[in-house]
């Protein structure tokens, strides 16, 4: 039977490889890897088959529809009149939400995702006899595992 975790790359995974090492399980039938991290910039624009939650554009309607509103009501006294002075200010109000979310997204985001340190998980495969898979599932909880599934073979 194969048991197979993940945990994230700290010191709970070399206590479980250890925990398991003492319970009797040898060195080779464990095996750990290590995933890799992205290292491609995620993209901005979403695809009709893709999307990753973050709308760079709600900002942008919302101020859009401020300050049209405002400039629609200052265009009563204006020379071009208010639809002119609507449109204007709908617009401005768009381009300035948009530069405030790009500025968030690609500055304040990615510094916070830096000092979070965000790092790609581990996969731990462990290798057992159907009688010792239930210790090996619990130990694997015990240490902090994020998952565990097991498998006949």
């Amino acid at each position: 039977m194969q048991v197979f975790s993940t945990f994230e790359h700290s010191m709970y995974l070399e206590l479980a490889i250890s925990s398991l090492e003492k319970f009797g399980i040898p060195k080779d039938r464990i095996f750990a890897v290590p995933l890799a991290n992205r290292t491609e910039e995620r993209t901005l624009v979403d695809t009709l088959h893709r999307s990753d939650g973050v709308s760079l554009i709600d900002l942008g309607m919302a101020l859009a529809t401020a300050f049209s509103v405002i400039g629609a009501s200052i265009g009563f006294v204006l020379a071009w009149g208010p639809i002119y002075w609507g449109l204007i200010g709908g617009a401005a109000g768009f381009v300035i939400g948009l530069g405030i979310k790009l500025f968030y997204i690609k500055v304040i985001k990615a510094k916070q995702r830096l000092l979070k340190g965000k790092h790609a998980e581990v996969i731990l495969v462990v290798d057992c006899d159907e009688t010792k898979a239930e210790k090996v599932e619990s130990i694997l909880w015990d240490h902090l595992a994020l998952g565990v599934s097991k498998v006949k073979t």
